[in-house]
Parts: structure tokens; sequence; C-alpha cells
């Protein structure tokens, strides 16, 4: 898949999962409100001799689907590791000082605002991720006007910001571990080295043992979502020609699913809010504050101050054709945070009430639309009057 299919894949797809939230706002707030809950909270079961796997729809969907989800971010990583964007260090300096600041600032933000609340602070990574889909799919309404390094920088920074998020998920939000089920994940990642340094090119073979090192995940306590990257890094990249690339094929065999399936279905089971009892004080509370002002305010501090600093001093160059307006609306888009900040929210209050995690997807819906709302206005401001290099 080229750079500018992925591009457009990902903009129809962010399209599609804004249409699928407004769906989930739709149903949580009509008449088939319990309907729609009723449906999300349907136990399925798989059993496989003495192992048995059941949870809700709900659940499948947000441990299940989203590890696929995260194997396709795995390999886009180890794609752009490789041969893309984060293959040199010239090329690592600014999207990765991008992100760190983009990830730094927000979530001290949140911190800071609910410092005296332990449960509340749980939430403090909320804001720290860039949701590539929407992001792109904002900066496609702009039209032919943005330059092309600019997308290319957002699509970069918004990666550098998975795998971040990745790591605080290994880290921070893990259950109680179980040692048996953490030596068999072992024993599962060893298996998949051994196929990739065998040199086995069958995808199959990888696809198998992923399924069971994600069931051993699962079981273990670690979030099971994290399978899907491991796996995705032992997958074969390398090859004579691009279309015989396992790692290439199963990428581009899998972004349009992802992007017009699994993420409208996360979007649709678990953007549903219900406005029935919202008022606007709930927007001051502490935790939908410390989100909104994190992904509005904190992201394009973290994103512009830190791009701006490490140009200045010389670690990085501005990009071909992007000037300093062009980077405050980047900077202001990289706030919209949809699917990971709702995934990481459900790690975060996984044992709280459905009111409280009711108020963390008020935040993240209202904090990436203006994020959105604000960048793309920004980013007109820039096409309309020219931009400046000037420092």
């Amino acid at each position: 898949m080229t750079d500018r299919n992925f591009q457009q894949t990902e903009s129809l797809g962010g399209i599609v999962m804004l249409l699928a939230a407004v769906l989930a706002l739709i149903l949580a707030n009509s008449p088939w409100g319990a309907a729609y809950d009723a449906l999300l909270d349907i136990p399925l079961r798989i059993s496989l001799g003495d192992l048995q796997l059941g949870k809700p729809v709900q659940l499948w969907i947000n441990n299940g689907l989203m590890a696929v989800f995260f194997l396709l971010v795995g390999l886009e990583i180890k794609r752009e590791i490789l041969e893309g964007e984060l293959s040199t260090p010239s090329k690592l300096a600014l999207p990765i000082a991008a992100a760190a600041g983009g990830m730094a600032v927000p979530a001290l933000i949140y911190a800071a605002l609910n410092w005296n609340d332990p449960v509340a602070l749980r939430g403090w990574a909320i804001p720290v991720a860039t949701d590539i889909a929407f992001a792109l799919a904002a900066l496609s309404l702009l039209g032919r006007g943005v330059p092309p390094a600019l997308k290319l920088f957002l699509a970069t920074v918004a990666i550098v910001d998975d795998i971040g998020a990745i790591a605080i998920i290994a880290l921070f939000y893990t259950e109680s571990l179980s040692l048996p089920m953490l030596l068999s994940a072992g024993v599962a990642l060893t298996v998949l080295a051994i196929l990739n340094l065998a040199g086995v090119r069958r995808l199959a073979a990888f696809i198998i043992v992923g399924v069971v090192l994600w069931v051993c995940v699962l079981k273990s306590g670690v979030h099971a979502t994290l399978a899907g990257v491991v796996t995705a890094f032992a997958i074969p990249f390398r090859a004579n020609k691009p279309d015989e690339s396992p790692g290439r094929h199963l990428e581009d065999a899998l972004h349009p699913w992802v992007a017009f399936a699994i993420l409208p279905l996360f979007a649709l089971a678990n953007a549903g809010v219900t406005l029935g009892d919202a008022r606007l004080s709930t927007l001051v509370e502490p935790v939908p504050l410390g989100i909104i002002v994190g992904l509005v305010a904190g992201k394009t501090a973290g994103v512009f101050l830190t791009s701006w600093l490490v140009i200045r001093l010389r670690f990085a160059e501005l990009l071909d054709g992007v000037g300093w307006h062009h980077m405050i609306g980047v900077a202001v888009l990289c706030g919209i945070g949809f699917t990971m900040s709702l995934f990481i929210g459900t790690l975060a209050f996984a044992q709280q009430p459905d009111e409280f995690f009711n108020n963390v997807k008020i935040g993240v819906l209202c904090g990436s639309l203006l994020s959105a709302a604000i960048g793309c206005a920004v980013l007109m401001f820039a096409q309309a009057r020219g931009s400046s290099r000037i420092v």
C-alpha cells in the first residue's frame, strides 16, 4: 500500500469511525438505549477442553478485536523503523521530540487537576495519545492545500505516540499477574522468535502462535492487546520484492478491515454517552476538565514547543513547504485522542461505575472535537494568508 493509499484509507476510516461514534451517541440517548446496553453486555463464551473464555460483547471488542488493531499498529511501527520515517536519527528527531512533548504535557496537566483524588489520578494517561485515523481525516478535509510533509509528520507523531501508549499500558495498566500464564506467554513468544530467525515466511504460522500468545496474555493479567504488538514485531518484513514481504502483505490486508470495521465497532461500543443527566458543569469537573485541557491545550503546547525547541537547537529542520502556522495547526490536531484515549480510559477506570466513565467519554469527545475544530481553523488560516517560516 502506497503512502497516499494509506492516508486515504486512514482518512475515510476516520470518517466512518466518526459516524459510528455519532450513532453510539444517538442509540445511548434514544428509546433503544437499554437495548444498546444489553447488546454490549451479552456474554459470549468459547470453550476448548478445560480452557474457557467468557466475556461480554464489549470486552470481546476491546480485548479481542482491538488486539488486531494493535497488530496493525505494530506492523506499521516495524515498517517505519526498518524503512520509513523512524529509520534514521535525522528523521527521528522531530517527530520523537514532538510526540514526547505531546505526551508529557497533557499527562502533567491532567495530574495537576486531579492530584488530590487517587481514583481520578489513574486516568493521567488518557490525554497522551493521538488518534491517527481521526487526525488524518480532519486534515484531509482541508483538501490538497495541506503540504504533504505535514501529513507525514502528523502520521509519524501518531505512530510514535502509539509506541508510548503501548508502553504505558504495559507498565501501568496491568491486572494481578498469573505466573503460569506469563510463562506460557513467554514460551509462545520464544516460538515466534524462532519462526522469525528460521526464516519462516508463512503468515499462518505466526498468526496461530499469535492467537495462543493472545490467550496466554489475556489470562496472565497483562492487557491482551499487547499480544498483537509482539506478534507484529515477530513477522518478517525483509524481502527481495515488496510483494513478497509477509509483513507488508498482512499490513495491506488488515488495514481496510481495521479502518472500516474494527475501529468503527470500537467507537460504536464505547462512545455511547448518556446525556440525560449531563450538565455544562460536568465539563469543569476534574476528570473531564483534565482530559479536555490535556488534549486541547496540553497537546498543542507539548507538540509545538518541543518541535520549536529542537529546530531552534538545530537537531532538526522545519519540514519542506511547512511554516509555523502549519505546525501550530497540526499540533492542535494531535489533541484528537479518540480511540486510544477511550481505550486507556476503559483500563484506568474498569472498576468504576458507569456514571464515572460517562464523564470520561464526555471529556474525550469534547476534547477531540475541539482539537479537530480549532486545528482545522488554524490550518485554514495558514492556507489563506500563507505561512511565515520566521520563529
